[in-house]
């Protein structure tokens, strides 16, 4: 539903991504120490993950509250842009962190493997899971009632970071097995998620910053509700694109060409206030036109103003 931010969301919403920057510098000292102390390419990919996903989460930190200000001289339409700008910074790092962590692991398995087992190793690793999990569980369970494009992508990297960890952990079974060329096998999976995970990340949040259209329902909805108040004879010319992760909402609606003005801007109050009051829509723009008399671009001439 539409609200003006208040300071109480956007305390929730720092104060998850705050968590979120402690719980992976938590994770990376466990692992990193680990790694260094022992060799192992998979606790070290692991760790440098986390890396990224503590720059990441420090953006979000900094920059990500921003949405929840008002409107201002400098952005009349409000700061809903941060927000997925920032998700897409998220998902830029982890892709650069897992290419380089990919190189890493190629070289681990084109050269000799020197890893010394440990089951110190499969202690840091667990310790890594166990602290995904809970920072994943605290990340959804504020965003359950914030709804954040870039809280969402912290709690996705969480629980990604869990499945990668599955993946080193595999690894250091196999050095403890004397297998120790799963090592940077393990490291090379764990490297393909993390791009993977990096291009899912922005390929939706690039859908939010330039604007495109949102899903099919959401303009079934629209379209829903406009027609729920009895005044609306006809809806055409709709137009719902995301302006960052809100939906923008441009339309034009028939009513009686009888009605006087007055009641004309109470009917245009009604629907906006009604489309406002949506999930996910923030600027509304209704345009009323008198019902029968059709739009002045489809006149022969082209020409003249609206009808």
């Amino acid at each position: 539903m539409w609200r003006p931010w208040g300071s109480g969301e956007k305390a929730r919403f720092q104060r998850a991504a705050g968590v979120n920057v402690f719980g992976n510098a938590v994770k990376i000292a466990v692992e990193g120490a680990a790694g260094l102390a022992f060799g192992s390419v998979a606790l070290l990919a692991d760790a440098a993950h986390s890396v990224a996903d503590l720059v990441a989460s420090a953006v979000v930190f900094v920059w990500g509250g921003s949405r929840y200000d008002a409107a201002d001289e400098t952005h009349p339409h409000g700061h809903q842009r941060i927000e997925p700008l920032t998700a897409l910074f998220v998902g830029a790092t982890i892709v650069l962190l897992g290419l380089l962590l990919l190189r890493e692991s190629v070289l681990g398995l084109v050269g000799p493997v020197e890893v010394a087992a440990s089951p110190v190793l499969v202690a840091a690793l667990l310790f890594a899971m166990a602290d995904m999990y809970l920072l994943y569980w605290y990340t959804d369970r504020v965003n359950a009632t914030l709804g954040s494009t870039a809280l969402t992508a912290l709690a996705a990297d969480c629980l990604n970071d869990i499945y990668t960890t599955i993946a080193a952990l595999v690894g250091v079974f196999g050095l403890l097995l004397g297998f120790p060329i799963l090592d940077p096998v393990a490291g090379a999976l764990v490297s393909v998620l993390v791009v993977y995970q990096g291009i899912e990340i922005g390929r939706e949040n690039v859908t939010y910053l330039v604007g495109a259209a949102p899903p099919a329902a959401d303009r079934e909805r629209v379209t829903a509700a406009l027609r729920e108040n009895p005044a609306v004879e006809g809806v055409h010319d709709l137009t719902v694109y995301y302006d960052g992760t809100d939906l923008e909402v441009e339309v034009h609606v028939e009513v009686d060409g009888e009605m006087t003005l007055r009641e004309a801007h109470g009917i245009e109050t009604e629907l906006v206030t009604g489309l406002r009051n949506l999930e996910d829509v923030g600027d509304v723009h209704v345009h009323l036109d008198p019902s029968g008399v059709g739009e002045w671009k489809d006149a022969a001439d082209g020409g003249g103003g609206e009808a």
